[in-house]
């Protein structure tokens, strides 16, 4: 691959796949993939879901490349994409699946920094994974746009379809609900 491909934006990349240079999508899956990924796992708390859900993204955007505009975010136009390709898989399967082992989530943890990164040890990690979990789906995306994926909120009010005062009522009731659930967890007897 040549210099100038590796120093074009995520945005320029776009605009060529949208204008038919097919191969420029190739170096997009290279740079997304993985964080896409990582936020897939953690959203439907299924590894091969994920996994399913990711290619779906990246057939989805080939296909309805002609949809991307100029004047949006590229990441924000991906992961309105993969929102709406979880919708599709949830429904397609009545509910979102849930994983039974919190630990899970480690293994397969993209490598955007978040907060469960400062936790004092494995045992706290794991129970934030568990209370994270255990959030009604909307709570746990507009968390995992936010504080793992690292979007702002202009871009979440786009990818959720709300303004952005309602992004960010949504994040912080996500995560006031969070606090509630891992504080809970954390007085239940170890069994």
């Amino acid at each position: 691959m040549d210099a100038t491909t590796e120093q074009r934006s995520d945005h320029d990349l776009m605009l060529a796949v949208r204008a038919g240079e097919l191969d420029a999508l190739g170096e997009l899956f290279e740079r997304h993939h993985g964080p896409l990924f990582g936020y897939l796992v953690k959203l439907t708390g299924h590894r091969a879901s994920a996994e399913d859900i990711t290619q779906t993204v990246f057939q989805r955007m080939l296909k309805y490349r002609h949809t991307y505009r100029d004047d949006g975010s590229f990441t924000a136009w991906m992961y309105h994409l993969a929102r709406r390709c979880a919708a599709d898989a949830f429904r397609k399967g009545n509910s979102a699946p849930r994983s039974t082992d919190p630990t899970d989530l480690h293994d397969f943890a993209d490598e955007a920094p978040h907060a469960a990164v400062h936790a004092v040890n494995r045992d706290d990690h794991a129970l934030l994974h568990l209370a994270l979990q255990q959030l009604h789906r909307d709570d746990r995306e507009v968390l995992l746009l936010s504080r793992f994926q690292e979007l702002s909120f202009a871009e979440i009010s786009g990818i959720l379809e709300c303004s952005v005062g309602a992004a960010k009522v949504r994040a912080h009731r996500a995560l006031h609900e969070l606090r509630q659930v891992y504080f809970r967890l954390q007085k239940k007897p170890i069994a």
